[in-house]
Order: C-alpha cells, then structure tokens, then sequence
C-alpha cells in the first residue's frame, strides 16, 4: 500500500545510503523492516519502563548524579 509519511532531509538521507549499501534503489523496504520490527517489539517500551522501575534505589548518591547530569546534557540536546 502506497502512503505519505513525512520524515526529516537527514532521515532520507541516511535511509538513501543505506538502501545503496544493500543494492536497492530506494529505502522502502528499509521502512517496512523497522515497522516490522517495531510492531514486533512493541518498542520495547513497557520493558524498559519495568527495568527502570527496579532499578529505583539501586545506585549510589554519586552514581545517581553523574546519571541525573547526563540525562540532563541528553535533553539539551533534544528538539
């Protein structure tokens, strides 16, 4: 089935080069592996949460800052 799905000039052109490293023309069947994989897998999201949620209370006070800091450096960086 034919559809529009809006991505980003970066996004195109990572998937272009990666179809061109398997010898395909165009990224299409790139697209449908990661839908695929991410129907299959749900994400993985409920996993992680699950994992996170043990891990609460596991680490030490300087572990914990140095995880809090890096996560903050990560969300700068997000749009």
């Amino acid at each position: 089935m034919r559809t529009t799905v809006e991505i980003r000039n970066d996004q195109r052109a990572k998937l272009l080069d990666l179809a061109a490293q398997r010898g395909e023309k165009g990224f299409s069947r790139l697209v449908e592996e990661a839908l695929d994989e991410y129907l299959r897998t749900g994400n993985g999201r409920d996993e992680r949460v699950r994992r996170a949620l043990r891990a609460i209370g596991s680490l030490d006070s300087d572990a914990a800052d140095r995880l809090e800091e890096s996560a903050r450096r990560i969300r700068a960086t997000w749009r």
